[in-house]
């Protein structure tokens, strides 16, 4: 494995072929997650609160399908 800072303020990671896709998969979407709320100022609380409200939400219109 190699990893590498790059002039343009970028990090390059080479990784053997023989490395688990699903568990990179997992990291790389890892990653995308802490560049996409680096500059997010909402607090965790608000998150889940969020999260909890998508849920129910969905659960109330898709109950049907799970329950009978």
């Amino acid at each position: 494995m190699l990893i590498e800072r790059t002039d343009n303020d970028k990090i390059v990671i080479t990784l053997p072929l023989s490395v688990d896709s699903f568990g990179l998969q997992r990291l790389i979407d890892y990653a995308k997650y802490l560049d996409a709320t680096a500059k997010s100022k909402a607090k965790q609380a608000d998150v889940d609160k969020l999260a909890d409200e998508v849920n129910a939400t969905w659960w109330a219109k898709n109950r049907k399908r799970f329950i009978r």
